[in-house]
């Protein structure tokens, strides 16, 4: 028996499944690594730690579900977050941690070049928005701030390229990875020389480009006899975790989107062209050949009820969080729509699309003596979707979006589903596996193999189990609380970057 093993390095966690050739989840298992924020606009993990629990639950799938089933695995596809930054030096040793997507420390930088000639240059040629998650911004932040670190860097990697390395000795990273960096052109598919020459870089500082069907080499001869895996066993590049989370939806022709929640968030679609925004408020990101997903991506997703529960929950099992975030969700059905009122700006992390806005921050407003602590949780929750609504609001302007695919294990609870519904007013379907990213790894791997001729072919299989309607008359209530969250925020640029400021002088 033959099974594809797929590998998801997520922002807080590894997810790793095992498929048989015919899509059956084997068995699965994750590993979770804690992000530093020494700072209040840095955000950093240590690669070392990452790359060790990779090894730690792949070891442990292997050892426990795969070996003793006499599972042959054929390919181990890849995928991972986007916009990470480690420096390494000559021997491949990381100088410092890893900067991920939500660190906001170049934002001075960002500011600048998007107000500049060159910057709606770059966002033209690169498909990435001009923001402090762009590797492009971070290592000029590091060539400005961290000048020392930044002579000694031999390659500016991901962290899926970090990975990659440890375990083959090569420096790869595939297209679709690529295309989120703010350094490739998307039309080329080669670095972009203006980007390169801003960030102060040769392309000879970055991973070598490849397909994201590409295999990258073979397991150190170590990394086989420890894992037990055959020289045989395919390595493949594979994609970032939205793009494979929008293949594993199913989310593949005109009309649909593709909604996920994990600790961040996105709202994607599919097309064979370019989204061009004016305001310069999507991304497009290279899939294959003249496949594009484009989209808008939120900080403030999963990661600001996971803080609310840590902050507000009640732990009558001590350390048990989803316990206590059910039972938060529970407490929240009891409430009216529209939380009495109550609005929440879920900005802990400053926001991308669709203000973004790295000095952005999170704020309850309407409070009133009558509000008790289930009004706070509802509000919560509304207002994270509330985000993502204005991000789907906004993707209207330029693409039909008739229906929706949610995924993830925030979109997927059956109250946040059907509050989606409503504040669309459009029919949503939920995955039968709410995590399509590796889903959609596996559909890769299948394709590789020959299973499938196309992704596109590969994406048709994807099995949608239950469908939400809309309720029209919280449509119309959760319209009328959602223009006053949306003037919030706009009215509120200001103070925010004065708070921010302050912040700063602190």
């Amino acid at each position: 028996m033959e099974c594809i093993i797929t590998i998801e390095l997520g922002t807080n966690a590894v997810r790793i499944f095992a498929f048989d050739l015919s899509g059956n989840i084997i068995g699965s298992m994750k590993g979770s690594y804690p992000t530093f924020h020494t700072e209040p606009d840095y955000s950093e993990q240590d690669p070392e730690q990452i790359f060790i629990t990779m090894l730690y639950v792949l070891k442990n799938l292997l050892t426990e579900k795969i070996h003793p089933q006499k599972y042959k695995v054929v390919s181990i596809c890849f995928s991972a977050s986007m916009h990470s930054v480690l420096a390494i030096d000559d021997h491949g040793v990381p100088l410092g941690n890893v900067i991920t997507w939500a660190d906001n420390r170049g934002k001075v930088e960002a500011q600048e070049l998007k107000k500049s000639g060159l910057g709606k240059i770059l966002y033209d040629n690169t498909g990435t928005p001009i923001h402090p998650m762009s590797p492009l911004v971070k290592i000029t932040w590091m060539k400005n701030h961290d000048q020392e670190r930044f002579n000694q860097t031999y390659k500016f990697l991901s962290i899926k390229s970090y990975i990659i390395q440890q375990l083959t000795g090569e420096y790869f990273i595939d297209y679709s990875l690529a295309s989120a960096t703010g350094l490739l052109n998307i039309q080329t598919i080669q670095w972009e020389p203006e980007a390169l020459a801003y960030a102060g870089i040769t392309a000879d500082k970055l991973p070598e480009l490849a397909p994201v069907f590409h295999s990258p080499g073979k397991l150190r001869k170590e990394y086989q006899k420890s894992l037990k895996l055959s020289s045989s066993t395919k390595l493949i590049l594979g994609s970032s975790d939205g793009c494979m989370a929008t293949l594993g939806a199913g989310v593949w022709s005109d009309g649909k989107a593709t909604i996920t929640i994990e600790d961040s968030g996105a709202v994607r679609v599919v097309g064979k062209e370019v989204l061009r925004d004016e305001k310069q408020r999507f991304f497009n990101y290279l899939l294959t050949e003249n496949c594009y997903v484009s989209g808008g991506p939120t900080n403030n997703g999963g990661v600001v009820f996971d803080w609310f529960a840590k902050q507000f929950g009640d732990f009558r099992i001590p350390y048990e969080i989803e316990y206590t975030m059910d039972n938060l969700v529970n407490e929240a059905s009891k409430v009216a729509v529209g939380s009495d009122g109550l609005l929440f700006l879920p900005y802990l992390l400053g926001e991308r699309a669709p203000i973004w806005n790295a000095n952005a921050r999170g704020s309850y407003f309407g409070l009133n003596i009558k509000h008790e602590r289930q009004h706070f949780i509802r509000a919560t929750i509304e207002g994270i979707l509330y985000e993502i609504y204005s991000i789907g609001k906004t993707l209207e302007e330029h693409r039909s979006i008739k229906t929706l695919s949610v995924n993830g294990s925030f979109a997927s609870i059956p109250f946040c589903t059907q509050m989606i519904a409503d504040m669309y007013n459009k029919p949503v379907t939920v995955n039968k596996h709410s995590d399509s990213a590796s889903r959609g790894s596996f559909l890769m791997s299948a394709t590789d193999m020959g299973k499938y001729a196309t992704l596109e072919e590969a994406s048709r299989t994807v099995a949608l189990t239950d469908t939400y309607t809309a309720d029209p008359g919280h449509h119309q209530t959760y319209q009328k609380y959602f223009d006053v969250f949306e003037r919030l925020t706009n009215k509120l640029a200001d103070e925010f970057e004065a708070i921010a400021n302050l912040q700063q002088k602190h």
